[in-house]
Order: C-alpha cells, then structure tokens, then sequence
C-alpha cells in the first residue's frame, strides 16, 4: 500500500458509517467519452489501485451507453460496471462500491432519465448482478427525473438501504434545495458534483448547504479532464470520439487562456516540487476535511501519482494564491457545449 495514503486521516461519507482514504478513482473513461479503452488495461489499473490502497469506485449503469459522437459505437450500457465487477473478484472488501442509476440512452442517442420508485429497485438487482456483488455500498440517483419528485425516487432508495442491498444514499449535480429535501427523506451520505480549480460553481450555494448538513462532497473531474495535469500544449487536437473536442474550455482562445493558466500552475508546482497535478488535487483536499476527489485514469502510473497529492501540504497562503490564479473570471469557457447534450445530462 501507498505509505502516504495509509498515513492520512480516512474522510466520512456523511453519517452513513462509511469512510474512505480521500482520494478515490473515477472509472468512466474507462468505458466512453475519452477514446478507445483496454479493458484488460482497465482491471489491472483497478487490482493496482486497491493495492496502493485506494478505495473509493465510482462507476454507474450509464457509463459505456453512450460515445463523444452520435452514431459511433458504444461499449453498451453496464459496461463500466461489469468491468468494475471483474476486477474485484477475490477483492470485494477492500473497495467501497458507488454507482448511480437513472440516466438512460435513447435510440436516437440522447438521454432520459427514469427516477420512478420501480426503476429504482430494478435498476439497482441489474447493478448488483453486473458487479458481482450483494450491496453497493454508496447508490447515487445520477440525474434528476423532472417528471417524479425527489422525495418519491429517495423513499424508494431508502427502501434498498432497509433491505440491505444499499449502504448510504448520494446525489448528483443537484440544487442546495433539492439536496435539503431529499436529506429530509433520508440522510444523504454523499453529493457528486464537478469541482476543481477551474470549475467551482458548487462553492456558491451547494458546497455550504453540504456541509450544515454533514454530507461529503465528490469532486469529479477533480484535474479539469486531465488540463489541470498539464498533458497539454498550444494546438493539441482531439479526435473526435474525444469528448473534450465538444467542450468550450478546450476550444481555440478559450483553450489557449486556459492554457496560460495551467502553464502558471505547472511553474508553481515545479517549485514545490509536485506535479500541477497533483497541486490541484491537493487544493481539493485543502479545502476541507469532507472532500472526496474521484481523478480518473486508465493507467497505473496517474493512479500513483494522484495519490501522491496526499503527501502535498498546501499554507493557506498557497490555497490563496491558487483561488486567485484560477479566478472564475480568468477561466474561460463554459462546461459543456451547446452540440452534446449528453453531456451535461450525465454529468461527466
């Protein structure tokens, strides 16, 4: 196991009793919207995370339902899962399980989303005999139904929790109101939401109710889609089964202001002797004891190297100097493109 990871103080997913070392894995990309994936590659990329001692899984039933562009071919809907499912075989007690139901693709390659109680209770058997397993341990509703209120699809998680077959309960990109009316059904162990150094539009309203409720917070996209890592160069070019070829941050001025920004990052790092990569993740971890960042990576060595940013202690003169570099304002683009509603529908 990673000696610095082991060392760290273990982060609560609200108060569900479940805690986890504070820098999990987010496995989507190892299904869709970032290119051909190995799925060999992937499981071992898993056993070697457990290994190092990572806990947190994040996967859902959507992801490999749908690609960057419609019409190309799709790994298919629960792929991420199975592939999850694979590789805890012999290992299952050592990986805190999360999944999400409700996103569902559409023949003409959209999205619906299905928060009637019934669906909930199938969606979550299907989870459940896609991972191998008998209980998730964090079930999140991925994305609002807008035609069933959120205390009707909570009731109905709740009821999964009663039966043993879910642990804690978490949301996705929801409002500070919405996250107050599903807690009142049942506690909400954890709120996924995107946040990083250049998206944090969730510390307005949304992280404060977070934490008057006692709810953990799991950045996703916690590295900006790897921009934050410093991977790229003025005139990069995405293929287009790349899903960031669709998205404004990574476009024409708006990448190359971006990129001046990160290129800061990358010279502040240099001089602590870290990676950007690895500032940025500690810059989440800084913020307070509550956060949970899910970086993902389909290979062995960024596994490492993000739990790396453990060992990465950020003055509050740093953290200070980090806010101010990546300023709302300087940040240029917004999150998703007006062409791939998907995206925004799925939330990564």
């Amino acid at each position: 196991m990673n000696e610095d990871l082991a060392a760290v103080a273990r982060t609560p997913l609200g108060g569900s009793g479940i805690s986890v070392r504070p820098v999990g894995l987010g496995l989507m990309g190892m299904s869709q919207f970032y290119g051909a994936a190995d799925p060999d590659a992937s499981v071992a990329t898993i056993r070697d995370a457990i290994d190092l001692g990572v806990e947190l899984f994040d996967t859902s039933d959507y992801y490999g339902a749908s690609s960057a562009i419609p019409g190309r071919p799709v790994a298919g809907f629960g792929h991420n899962e199975e592939l999850l499912g694979r590789a805890l075989q012999g290992r299952r007690d050592k990986a805190v399980v999360a999944t999400k139901f409700s996103a569902r693709p559409t023949p003409e390659g959209r999205s619906l989303f299905d928060g009637r109680p019934e669906y909930v209770k199938a969606a979550c058997e299907a989870s459940l005999r896609r991972l191998g397993t008998d209980r998730i341990d964090l079930y999140y509703y991925h994305r609002l139904d807008p035609t069933v209120p959120v205390e009707d699809t909570v009731g109905a998680m709740a009821e999964l929790v009663a039966e043993g077959k879910v642990r804690a309960i978490g949301l996705s990109e929801v409002s500070a109101e919405i996250l107050r009316r599903a807690h009142a059904v049942h506690p909400v162990a954890a709120l996924q939401s995107e946040y990083s150094l250049w998206e944090r539009g969730v510390e307005a309203e949304v992280l404060p109710e977070c934490r008057r409720l006692g709810i953990a917070l799991v950045p996703y996209s916690p590295l900006g889609r790897g921009m934050l890592t410093g991977a790229f160069r003025l005139g990069a070019e995405f293929d287009s089964d790349d899903f960031r070829s669709t998205l404004p941050k990574f476009q024409g001025e708006n990448f190359e202001q971006n990129l001046r920004l990160v290129e800061e990052l990358e010279r502040y790092a240099e001089g602590i002797g870290a990676t950007a990569g690895q500032i940025a993740l500690s810059w989440l971890l800084a913020r307070h004891h509550d956060i949970v960042p899910i970086p993902g990576s389909r290979r062995q060595a960024y596994v490492r190297a993000n739990l790396a940013a453990t060992s990465v202690r950020l003055s509050a003169d740093d953290v200070a100097r980090l806010d101010a570099l990546f300023d709302p304002a300087r940040v240029k683009g917004g999150r998703y493109g007006a062409l791939d509603v998907r995206a925004s529908d799925t939330g990564k």
